[in-house]
């Protein structure tokens, strides 16, 4: 595929990361480290995008009053800024890493409310810019002000023109858009082992319930489902083959983004033509060596290579 891959954020977020000795609730902490990124699930897919050497256009929203760290990741990465701008600020969402534990705290707080005014400039904004043939990314939550069926409403846009879309939101919006008619669904999808349940409304404790939701949704429609497992890796099911992708992490300094990094290179791959196994790997490479690192940037293309040819590839 030779266009460049759109991904569009509707919610993002200033990510403001403070590194703790050891996380104590309900006392006063002493913060060894802070730092702000720009973030929001999709603009990390495209930073991380970026640094596969990936050629990538973002939109959504954003607030114009607290832009300029957007924009500077925006000209630092070479990523095409097509951006709606609304009056206000974008969202802080706070990320309290414990360095004892290597476990993240999230406290995400709410975002601007869009109106329907901004609603229809959206769409034709995103209606515009995607390409015929080309990948899309829709990623993250929706802003307050639109309703659940909104990403649903965008896919079929997109399908009629023929675009790959992936889709990574959770929740009612997931709900919304798994349930919608075959014409209208996403071709590839990555829900957490949670949001999952969510859909199937059950638990899912074990791999074969896992599989089996996943390959319901495969036979559905969705021509890729990607089930993120967190440090068990990922599996794979599509077209009627399934694998669970796996390597364990030789750094972590910060799970925040891993999943965005794992869409990230799933994109890329699919972009190259990858076959599925590689495809799997390199996916998981990106979310890996994503976890070395801070903010919405990737280890060298040396690195992520090395990676992928150590990820364990086997059945479900």
């Amino acid at each position: 595929m030779s266009q460049p891959i759109l991904t569009i954020t509707l919610n993002p977020a200033i990510d403001q990361t403070v590194l703790l000795p050891t996380l104590h609730t309900g006392h006063v902490n002493l913060a060894s480290q802070t730092r702000q990124d720009a973030g929001g699930k999709g603009i990390n897919v495209a930073a991380c995008l970026a640094d596969q050497g990936i050629e990538v256009v973002a939109s959504g929203l954003l607030g114009a009053h607290n832009e300029p760290i957007f924009r500077e990741l925006f000209e630092s990465k070479g990523i095409i800024d097509r951006f709606v701008r609304l009056p206000g600020n974008t969202r802080t969402n706070l990320k309290l890493v414990d360095e004892s534990t290597r476990e993240t705290t999230d406290i995400n707080l709410p975002g601007f409310t869009v109106d329907e005014s901004v609603i229809d400039t959206l769409f034709e904004r995103v209606s515009e810019l995607a390409v015929r043939g080309s990948q899309v990314a829709l990623c993250g939550s929706l802003p307050a002000g639109l309703p659940p069926r909104y990403w649903s409403s965008l896919v079929a846009e997109l399908r009629s023109k023929e675009c790959e879309i992936l889709l990574d939101t959770s929740g009612a919006a997931l709900s919304h858009a798994l349930n919608a008619s075959r014409q209208a669904l996403p071709h590839i999808i990555k829900p957490n082992r949670h949001e999952l349940e969510e859909w199937a409304g059950r638990a899912l404790p074990g791999r074969d319930a896992l599989l089996t939701a996943a390959q319901d949704l495969n036979r559905a429609g969705i021509d890729w489902v990607v089930v993120s497992l967190g440090a068990e890796g990922a599996l794979f099911v599509h077209q009627e083959n399934a694998l669970l992708a796996s390597l364990p992490a030789p750094s972590v300094i910060s799970t925040v983004g891993a999943g965005d990094a794992l869409v990230s290179g799933l994109l890329a791959a699919r972009h190259r033509g990858l076959d599925m196994e590689h495809t799997a790997r390199h996916a998981v490479a990106v979310a890996v060596g994503k976890l070395a690192n801070v903010g919405p940037h990737l280890p060298a293309q040396e690195t992520l290579l090395a990676l992928s040819r150590q990820v364990v590839i086997s059945a479900p």
